[in-house]
């Protein structure tokens, strides 16, 4: 079945939104004094998958760039010119050790990988729910940059098998239903109402120094 993409690209959406919020906690800055706006997100994808067998993995990698625009130093926030010419201001942790390096106009850079590996769980050993996370922050004085990560696990219940369209429904742990197309090269013959899906969805933000 076609699974990889499903959920994926929700996580992916949301991720990228939220990546300046992760920034202004690492602060990994370039400083640039440009007023050109930072270009649009470049966006990859690779997928693998056997034939035959349900389910795959899908790599997103996406690269960003935020523009500082605005800094207000009594009160630790920042605000971000976003790829799309939207602005998010964020108020930042004391734990950001590096604000001071922050200037208006530097350039926020990021990368962030996105892996969604999906599979039938036909033994039921899988545990239905989690979640995992992590932070690397650099120390005070050290190379501004760091690492947040965090995994998802999601199970979903097959609920339906259309053999004439080629789709399959699939029931989500927080009741939501969605129908999605099934691969040509799975025997759907072979598939039953009842069966597990299990998402499991890893995302990771690294940010880094660029120079002029």
């Amino acid at each position: 079945m076609t699974f990889t993409h499903l959920h994926g690209s929700q996580h992916l959406t949301g991720l990228i939104k939220i990546l300046t919020l992760l920034a202004a906690v690492i602060f990994t800055i370039a400083a640039c004094a440009t007023t050109t706006p930072p270009p649009p997100p470049q966006v990859n994808t690779s997928t693998a998958m056997k034939e035959g067998v349900p389910g795959g993995v899908t790599v997103n990698t996406v690269e960003v760039t935020a523009k500082v625009t605005a800094i207000d130093t009594k009160n630790r926030k920042v605000t971000f010119l976003l790829p799309d010419g939207s602005k998010e201001t964020v108020k930042v942790p004391p734990e950001a050790a590096n604000f001071d390096q922050i200037s208006k106009g530097d350039l926020v850079k990021a990368t962030l990988t996105e892996e969604v590996v999906v599979y039938l769980d036909e033994e039921g050993a899988s545990v239905p729910g989690g979640y995992a996370a992590g932070v690397a922050i650099a120390p005070k004085g050290a190379q501004p940059g760091g690492i947040v990560a965090e995994a998802v696990q999601v199970t979903a219940t097959v609920t339906a098998i259309d053999q004439a369209n080629r789709t399959a429904t699939l029931q989500f742990e927080d009741g939501n239903l969605e129908t999605i197309p099934v691969r040509d090269d799975i025997d759907l013959s072979t598939r039953k109402v009842g069966e597990k899906v299990v998402f499991v969805v890893t995302g990771a933000v690294a940010l880094s120094v660029e120079k002029p």
